[in-house]
């Protein structure tokens, strides 16, 4: 999988939407090797896309259609200054990956990650006891943006259901799991998109 990560200060939330509603309808019939796209805007305006492609060469091949280029001089006028674009085929699925039955999609962005074997080590061991624990959170994905960093896209059924369920005591023999996750997040900065756009 390759993944692009789009960010901006959104002035134009609105408008945002309207383009990312016309892509899904007007451009991704072409866009060969797009497998789907997560997005939205915190409550602060700061603007999120992830797009999955199958590979970085059908990515470069839909950057490159001339419509795309068209669509893109339209949407980057709904943002409020420059719009940073970070590529990775570095990408980890946990549970059922990315989901579009999300009702709240939270990303953490993570840097000085201690250890990425140790970070996958706990993703399985978390998956083994996710159903009982964490039943609100349906899939995520782990992109690595360098070698101790990552953006992590995680995705609840809701954000009422994900606020109550972290509030949770962990069982006592999973309590030692959870304070070396406490460890990798350490650093970690949380945005919120309450109203994620799932295509």
């Amino acid at each position: 999988m390759f993944v692009q990560v789009i960010e901006g200060k959104v002035s134009d939330k609105a408008g945002l939407r309207r383009q990312m509603d016309r892509w899904e309808k007007d451009l991704r019939p072409g866009a060969k090797g797009f497998l789907g796209s997560t997005g939205g805007v915190t409550t602060d305006g700061a603007g999120f896309a992830i797009a999955r492609f199958e590979s970085a060469a059908a990515a470069k091949a839909n950057s490159e259609r001339a419509e795309q280029g068209a669509w893109w001089s339209e949407t980057e006028n709904c943002f409020d200054g420059p719009v940073s674009f970070t590529d990775s085929d570095d990408v980890e699925e946990f549970l059922a990956g990315g989901s579009n039955d999300a009702g709240f999609v939270q990303i953490m962005k993570t840097s000085g990650v201690p250890d990425r074997a140790a970070v996958r080590s706990l993703d399985e061991q978390f998956a083994k006891h996710a159903a009982t624990l964490r039943p609100d959170l349906i899939g995520g994905l782990r992109i690595w943006t360098g070698e101790r960093s990552a953006v992590e896209v995680n995705y609840f059924t809701s954000e009422a259901a994900a606020r109550e369920n972290e509030k949770k005591e962990p069982p006592a023999e999973l309590a030692p799991l959870f304070e070396k996750y406490a460890d990798v997040i350490a650093n970690a900065q949380f945005l919120d998109l309450r109203e994620p756009w799932l295509y």
